[in-house]
């Protein structure tokens, strides 16, 4: 079996296990769900099915491949992986919110079509039935381990909030570190991803040192596609990623390529795009000026390097920790899958 072939396999599972939470929805709650189902892929703004794909569903996978890797039943990590996309949905909600984005997976999002109170509300129902997945695990794993499950789940949902208040934090200071942006990626992605392989293993094994080797390889993971996401954000093309050309650019968001391109224009006694980043607003039309600055500072390349060394290490990693063979033939794939992915 190959990558494709695990998530062709694995998906239909995860979308049972999803659409299983919304079951019996009384009528004068149906708009409500309905604006959930709209979000999470399966309906359409009239709420009528929708027949195209939903989203990536990596978080699921990532655990389930984990939950393998680690000797279990990938089955058994159902309801956790359920969880993790429903938080990872949560977070896209709020985020779009924040963002003041209009579109997400090439459509509207929540907010542009209900309101921001509807869309606010919409993540948080999503959060909160995030939870209640979890709870069956308990058919699963002994009350010491689904202890420890809701615990490190909980701390990744506190960390991707911590991330995303730097994150914003950061979009108002010009002067944003290195060190700063990659303690603020490990909250506001890692998080999630480490969590993802981490509750995998914990669905299989009772051994915390084993699993705590998966949450670090989920957290190398996370760090390396966040990385990659903020290329993207960048040079990505619309038409592939669902968002407008330079998206980030306009948002004056301080991703990697922009934090090592201010840093290095310092260090040669420049200053255009610093001060293109001390304006209130980057204007539309300043776009190209913005890429062929960031062209001569290199900062493609360093983005790409970086992505690269996370990749690896989540590699080495997951080499130190053994386990299934096959799974883990797998989780390689995936991590050199999503070192290069455009979307």
């Amino acid at each position: 079996m190959n990558l494709d072939q695990a998530f062709e396999h694995f998906i239909p599972y995860v979308e049972k296990e999803l659409k299983s939470l919304f079951l019996n929805i009384p009528p004068h709650l149906q708009p409500f769900y309905g604006m959930i189902g709209y979000h999470m892929g399966w309906l359409n703004e009239d709420f009528s099915p929708m027949p195209q794909k939903s989203g990536k569903r990596l978080r699921p996978i990532l655990c389930l491949l984990a939950c393998q890797s680690a000797g279990g039943d990938p089955n058994d990590a159902l309801p956790a992986a359920a969880a993790l996309e429903l938080i990872h949905n949560f977070s896209l909600v709020h985020d779009d919110i924040q963002d003041n984005s209009a579109t997400r997976r090439h459509r509207k999002t929540v907010w542009t079509i209900w309101g921001q109170p509807h869309a606010i509300n919409v993540g948080d129902g999503l959060f909160a039935i995030a939870f209640l997945s979890l709870s069956s695990l308990r058919e699963k794993i002994s009350g010491h381990r689904l202890g420890a499950v809701y615990e490190h789940f909980a701390s990744a949902c506190l960390r991707l909030c911590e991330g995303q208040y730097m994150d914003m934090t950061f979009e108002t200071q010009l002067e944003v570190s290195e060190a700063e942006y990659l303690t603020m990626i490990a909250g506001k992605t890692g998080a999630l991803l480490g969590c993802a392989s981490h509750l995998g293993a914990l669905v299989s094994t009772e051994n915390g040192f084993v699993s705590e080797k998966y949450r670090v390889f989920g957290e190398k993971l996370g760090l390396a596609f966040q990385i990659q996401d903020d290329i993207l954000g960048i040079w990505g093309d619309p038409q592939v990623t669902g968002k407008p050309i330079a998206d980030d650019l306009l948002k004056r968001k301080k991703t990697l390529p922009v934090i090592y391109a201010l840093e290095r224009e310092k260090e040669l006694g420049g200053r255009a795009l610093r001060d293109f980043y001390a304006q209130d607003s980057i204007a539309e039309d300043s776009i190209p000026t913005l890429l062929e600055l960031l062209h001569e500072l290199r900062a493609l390349d360093y983005a790409r390097r970086i992505n690269h060394l996370y990749c690896d290490e989540a590699l080495e990693q997951l080499s130190a920790i053994g386990g299934d063979p096959e799974a883990n033939l797998l989780l390689k794939e995936l991590v050199e899958r999503l070192r290069e992915r455009s979307s």
